[in-house]
């Protein structure tokens, strides 16, 4: 997991560790040209290379791997001895596969090999609709990220947010690398501030489709969409306890808006927070010990921790404003938006549990709010004004090669990172 590293220079092969100043050499991987099953035909071909790029675009993505290539190498033609042996001499790890268009319905097998032994350490076979190609290709580059690394990849994760292209907010989703936009809603209404379930498969966000801020949810595999909780004033969900049972969220309920959990199945309700004040934007730490949330209790929107088991309060910040919490994956950080003084726009900050570290992630680039850490922590997606409209950006976990997640027509809103 991420732990805010300082950035690495320019040129060098490194990625970020897994503890302030500290990097790793990266994996060196040769990524050899996939073929066509044969009989071959044209179209075999084309879903070959795609492959093959998408899993390449992953292992670059990832900035654990080196990747080997060269369009000329005898491991192209085969894998015998003569083509790992050339391979061995550039990397640790060969990576191979074909590909079948059929039609319909597609099929791909892809290779890993150890070049010190020569043997296969993995192989997966995929078959699928169309639809599903790039889906396989993630898949078996974070199969490749975790046999290397031992740790998660996330070329498998979406990204839910809002945008009003249409003229309206709606919710849309879309792969970790801005491919596969899809919108999901057509409420006609605003929607805002989506979040997953533990296991992906489910949205659940804010809509005024019927007036009051109620709760949907959007049922990924049935293809359904019904409303989940509709309690008079606010219903806004924070996110969810590590058994997938008991959301946190923000409940008005006629009365000053305050953190509560609710049960999943039973739909039984507990206040969280007792006295006064706004309190909002709750986010379950990874242990489901403790939630992070904003208050305005000492004045302006201040970041504080709420330990489940005693009900006690800890204030982390002191900032003219903060928003939009969210905790890294790993449990040592919480990013947030926020504003240090009247004159500035809002940028995105990480601060520890204590609140004595506190570290700035983005500066001099319009307003950037809403982060969501990646499932891994090592990343950070946001939203940005730096190009004049609001945009879903994706930056390293310390701020460094910030970039837009989908080039798309109106503005951005309100970005959540899968499981």
């Amino acid at each position: 997991m991420f732990a805010l590293a300082p950035r690495a220079i320019a040129g060098t092969e490194v990625y970020i560790g897994v503890s302030p100043g500290i990097v790793a050499q990266k994996n060196a991987v040769a990524l050899a040209q996939f073929h066509p099953s044969r009989p071959q035909t044209p179209e075999d071909l084309v879903l070959a290379e795609a492959m093959r790029g998408i899993i390449r675009a992953d292992l670059l993505y990832s900035r654990y791997f080196e990747i080997k290539e060269d369009a000329l190498a005898p491991a192209n033609l085969d894998t015998g001895k003569e083509s790992l042996a050339y391979w061995k001499s550039l990397a640790g790890h060969l990576i191979t596969g074909r590909a079948k268009d059929a039609g319909a319905v597609w099929t791909f097998t892809a290779r890993l090999y150890d070049l010190s032994t020569g043997l296969v350490v993995m192989e997966k076979f995929y078959q699928g609709e169309k639809r599903a190609m790039r889906r396989a290709a993630h898949m078996f580059a974070d199969d490749v990220v975790m046999r290397l690394t031992g740790r998660r990849g996330i070329a498998h994760s979406k990204l839910a947010f809002a945008n009003n292209a249409t003229g309206r907010k709606e919710i849309y989703m879309a792969d970790y690398d801005g491919e596969n936009l899809v919108r999901l809603t057509s409420d006609n209404s605003i929607n805002l501030l989506p979040r997953w379930s533990t296991d992906a498969t489910r949205i659940y966000y804010t809509t005024y489709r019927w007036g009051n801020p109620d709760m949907f949810e959007i049922d990924l595999k049935a293809g359904k969409i019904h409303p989940f909780t509709t309690f008079q004033g606010l219903n806004i969900p924070g996110g969810f306890s590590p058994d997938g049972m008991t959301m946190v969220m923000t409940l008005s309920r006629g009365d000053d808006p305050s953190i509560y959990t609710l049960n999943v199945v039973t739909k039984a309700l507990k206040k969280l927070l007792q006295g006064f004040g706004v309190s909002s934007s709750p986010t379950w730490s990874p242990d489901g010990t403790q939630v992070a949330f904003v208050s305005d209790r000492s004045g302006n929107p201040q970041l504080y921790v709420l330990e489940m088991a005693t009900g006690k309060t800890r204030k982390l910040t002191r900032f003219n404003w903060c928003d939009s919490p969210s905790w890294s994956p790993s449990g040592e950080w919480i990013v947030f938006a926020g504003r240090e003084t009247t004159k500035e726009k809002f940028n995105i900050f990480a601060t520890d549990l204590t609140g004595s570290q506190i570290r700035r992630l983005t500066s001099q680039a319009g307003d950037n709010e809403d982060p969501s850490w990646s499932p891994d922590g090592r990343f950070v997606a946001f939203t940005s004004t730096r190009n004049g409209r609001r945009e879903i950006f994706i930056m390293d976990g310390d701020g460094s090669a910030p970039h837009p997640l989908v080039e798309m027509k109106g503005n951005s809103f309100t970005p959540n990172w899968s499981p």
